[in-house]
Order: C-alpha cells, then structure tokens, then sequence
C-alpha cells in the first residue's frame, strides 16, 4: 500500500471516530489548551494519548530529544501568553534515540546540534536513564529561567516528567 493511501485510509477512519461536536466547537471558538508538552519527536511517544487528551486540549510541542531553541520557547511563549496555558511540561523518554546519539558521541549534520544540546545539558553522565532525567532537568530550568524574564508567558506551573515506552508510565521528576 502506498503511504499515501494509508494517510488517507487513516483520516477516513478518523473522520468516523471524531467527535465532530469538538472539532467544530475548536474551529469556531479557538483552541483553549490546559498544559503546554515539549516532547520527543519520537513515533512512541503520543502525548495526547499518553494523557488521554483530546483536540484542543493540549498544546504540543514535538523535537527531537526535547531539547530547546528559540523556536520551541516561542511556541511555548506563545501558548503561554496568548492561549493562557498556565502549565508546562516537558516530557523526555526512556530509549531515546537523541540521548543515546548524545551519549555515543553526537551526530553528524544538523543531527550535531541536537546532541550538542543534550551533551551540554547531562555533562559527563553516561547512564541512558540518568541522563534522559538531566536533559528534561535542563531544559525546565531553562524555561524557567527564560520565563522569569518574560512576564507575558504569565505564573505558568513548569515541570518534567519521563515516558517510559515500556510501561507506558509517565514518572514526574
């Protein structure tokens, strides 16, 4: 089956399991999310199942090994600020592939900048679990220190969890 045909089979079957009311009630009146998610672009990792959410619920922000730019702190910023999103959360996982490139010595390409992040952030800890906690550790401090600069991202609640693909398990630190 060609991979388009599956993405449409897919909305089809969406289209028939959707709660129509609440996608018209989005369309109409907006999105008004209850918490912010920087998570992992990673294909197990599905914050709005893992929290069993529905659409407008959640304001998602997804990057490879969750790491930080200018970029996602201003979605969050803006999700903060203009969606009145009061709370933030960002969710690293067990078995990633960023932590683990990170820690067998980077990537090349554009790859570089995500590892150089995650390095710069668990420093010399080598343990994958360790390290997963100190990257999303990293990246709530940043927002935290980024925010408390930035009054318009409002008293926003900032915390990290981790995904355990597993066990399905969020563990919040």
């Amino acid at each position: 089956m060609k991979i388009r045909n599956r993405l449409q089979q897919g909305n089809q079957q969406f289209l028939k399991a959707a709660d129509i009311k609440r996608l018209e009630e989005t369309a109409f009146h907006g999105q008004h999310p209850y918490a912010i998610v920087l998570c992992c672009s990673d294909s197990r990792v599905i914050p709005e199942l893992i929290f069993q959410a529905s659409i407008g619920d959640l304001f998602v922000i997804r990057v490879a090994g969750n790491v930080l730019d200018n970029h996602q702190i201003g979605s969050i910023e803006y999700a903060a600020g203009h969606l009145h999103c009061g709370h933030i959360i960002v969710l690293g996982h067990t078995g990633c592939g960023a932590v683990a490139a990170a820690l067998s010595g980077g990537g090349d390409g554009f790859i570089r900048y995500i590892t150089d992040d995650i390095l710069a952030a668990v420093g010399s800890e080598k343990d994958p679990e360790k390290a997963c906690c100190l990257n999303v550790q990293h990246a709530v401090e940043r927002l935290k220190r980024e925010f408390s600069e930035h009054p318009e991202a409002g008293e926003a609640v900032i915390e990290g969890a981790v995904y355990d693909i597993r066990t399905g398990q969020v563990r919040w630190l």
